[in-house]
């Protein structure tokens, strides 16, 4: 596994947060004017965990919640289902 470059990490996280997308776990829109540690506040989830073979690159990065990143963690996906019935 490589050290994680967080200059690079920041970048991903403003071209994400450009996009305004919805979160990609629950489908719901973001708050984006929302403040960490808000629950429903703008973070960045791998969406297949570092632990579990995920890279650490924009590819692998997706707009959530703070609180559907957190429910998630290091599984697949969350126990939440998304408004489209799908979690792909």
């Amino acid at each position: 596994m490589s050290n994680r470059n967080t200059a690079q990490r920041d970048r991903d996280r403003a071209r994400i947060r450009a996009t305004k997308a919805a979160c990609h776990i629950c489908g719901e829109a973001i708050d984006y004017s929302l403040a960490w540690p808000d629950p429903m506040c703008f973070v960045v989830d791998h969406k297949q965990a570092i632990v579990n073979g995920g890279v650490d690159r924009i590819e692998n990065k997706a707009a959530s919640h703070n609180r559907c990143n957190s429910l998630k963690r290091a599984k697949a996906y969350a126990p939440i289902v998304r408004r489209s019935n799908s979690l792909a």
